[in-house]
């Protein structure tokens, strides 16, 4: 076994933000850190969301040994009710990060057969060759952990997302202390995210919200508060909640994914709601506007999301007014910033009072570049990976190790899919295995594809036209049609002879072909489809797809 090298790769998280995963593999035995998803690019037209591939997973499905989770947001473990269906390891995470789990498996009716097991920070569990230690760490989300991994290969410490918080609402500050003795025991590898890597300095405490919040209540007494804000942010949460009970004023909570993590937080004694505050969402009518604060989900402007549905006068308990005021406590995720802007743009037109991109009422999670350098100062690995974030991040990231005095070429900026193998002799490439995304559209995983996204591309800028037509094989002649169907490309009564003009050459085209004698479906469409294609974009420069249905009588 001591001979053995150890194997780390992604399969999500690399020159991207979300999808997290990572893979330890040593001998017979396989570790995985997260699983995660990640929201549909602009692009992928109708998908709701995306997850790892795990092929390699599954076909070493025997030698897994568990999932370790470092905390509860979506891009962590948002995968793993799809992933499950075909792998079931156990999974090893803090109290509140299975509790949000469980929500999600019970949706998806696996939590009977999901081997939940609940660990604390400081805990170690052995995995087979592994030894894994859990180390308390600040997040926006409480109960977060790095992960310290050990084999006789190699110890690696993976960070999960972390900030050092010196006064954090609950928990207490990032265990500097057990980085620290890792750091001076010996750490051959560090797997640091990367995600705020271009904002300098420290992040503020998330303490800091709370007199922003109590200068927001102060001084729109005579309005209803929505606040929009992550939903897995229980901290920030709790103190919306503590500001509306010092205002006297009740709290409602709205959207699938705050209600569960609300409840499971309050459930499991991460939050603590003063009595006869949190009202349903149905009652808030039986209360003045002012004297009602709600808490939501939406801040991305995620599509029916219950802010989006406010917005868009489309929610069942909740109608927007100029007596409303909204407050996104959050920042736009890269990518979502348009979404973002039409929600605040339709806000607006209602004569809503919108509070946005206001430093003052949002804290990030994700570490930024002191408190970068303060993980590497506390670590410092013989070999470093960046992780967690887009290309441009890895690379700064690595030019920040640099700058920290660490030789380049002990610097692995990898992408999805590479093997990284170590041991203590070394650290090198070693090859690839089977990576990529799997998209999931409505019940289906994985049965939309490239083909399939690339087709609904080409439906949505250009349209379809449908030629039907019936000809007699035996007889050598068209029945019927051929008829012409257009949808998104062009209004018929208005383009009636270029419909015509269509028709006359799609029956030119099959009459040609059925006085040569063919008989070969594919080649009358393809003709079809070919001359089709040519006029259209001669007369329009569009090409819409063009689906020939030719029958036999």
């Amino acid at each position: 076994m001591a001979q053995q090298k150890l194997k780390v790769m992604m399969l999500g998280g690399l020159c991207e933000i979300g999808k997290n995963l990572a893979v330890f593999e040593y001998g017979n035995d396989i570790i995985i850190i997260d699983c995660g998803l990640a929201f549909p690019d602009e692009d992928m037209l109708g998908i709701d969301l995306v997850i790892p591939d795990i092929t390699y997973l599954e076909k070493n499905s025997d030698k897994i040994r568990g999932i370790f989770l470092t905390h509860g947001h979506e891009d962590h473990i948002g995968a793993l009710p799809y992933v499950l269906r075909s792998i079931n390891p156990p999974i090893y995470g803090t109290r509140l990060t299975l509790g949000i789990l469980e929500n999600k498996l019970a949706e998806h009716k696996l939590l009977k057969t999901a081997k939940l097991i609940t660990v604390e920070a400081g805990s170690v569990v052995r995995a087979g060759a592994f030894s894994c230690e859990f180390i308390h760490v600040n997040h926006s989300i409480a109960d977060a952990c790095a992960i310290a991994v050990r084999c006789p290969a190699a110890t690696v410490l993976h960070t999960g997302d972390f900030k050092l918080d010196v006064s954090p609402i609950d928990g207490g500050m990032m265990d500097v202390t057990r980085l620290g003795e890792y750091g001076n025991e010996g750490v051959d590898l560090l797997m640091c995210e990367s995600t705020n890597v271009e904002r300098s300095g420290f992040l503020p405490s998330e303490k800091t919200i709370a007199s922003s919040l109590e200068h927001i209540f102060l001084t729109n007494t005579d309005k209803r508060i929505i606040i929009a804000t992550f939903s897995s942010n229980v901290h920030r949460v709790q103190q919306i909640i503590n500001t509306s009970a010092k205002f006297g004023r009740k709290v409602a909570v709205t959207g699938r994914s705050m209600v569960n993590v609300v409840g499971a937080a309050v459930e499991l004694g991460y939050m603590n709601v003063p009595q006869n505050v949190l009202i349903d969402i149905n009652e808030i009518s039986k209360y003045p506007h002012e004297m009602v604060t709600v808490v939501t989900t939406g801040s991305q402007g995620e599509p029916m999301s219950a802010l989006y549905r406010m917005a868009f006068s489309d929610h069942s308990q909740v109608e927007l007014t100029s007596k409303d005021l909204v407050v996104l406590s959050s920042h736009a995720i890269p990518g979502n910033e348009l979404l973002v802007g039409r929600i605040i743009n339709e806000m607006y037109k209602r004569g809503v009072n919108v509070y946005h991109d206001d430093p003052e009422v949002h804290v990030s999670g994700h570490a930024c570049r002191e408190e970068l350098k303060l993980m590497h100062n506390l670590i410092r690995p013989k070999y470093f990976m960046p992780i967690h974030g887009e290309y441009r991040h890895l690379m700064q990231h690595k030019e920040l190790a640099e700058y920290m005095g660490m030789d380049p070429a002990n610097i692995f900026v990898m992408n999805i899919g590479e093997v990284l193998e170590l041991d203590k002799n070394g650290c090198k490439r070693a090859g690839t295995v089977p990576s990529g995304r799997v998209l999931i559209d409505g019940y289906g995983v994985g049965d939309v594809g490239n083909i399939v996204l690339r087709d609904r591309r080409h439906l949505s800028q250009d349209g379809l036209i449908v030629v039907v037509a019936t000809v007699d094989i035996d007889e050598r002649a068209i029945v019927s049609g051929p008829d012409i169907i257009s949808r998104g490309f062009v209004y018929v009564r208005e383009a009636e002879e270029l419909m015509n003009e269509a028709k006359a050459i799609a029956n030119d085209v099959l009459t040609k072909a059925l006085d040569n004698g063919v008989t070969e479906w594919t080649q009358m469409k393809n003709s079809v489809k070919e001359s089709l294609t040519k006029f259209l974009f001669s007369k329009t420069k569009r090409k819409p797809m063009i689906l020939p249905v030719i029958m036999n009588v």
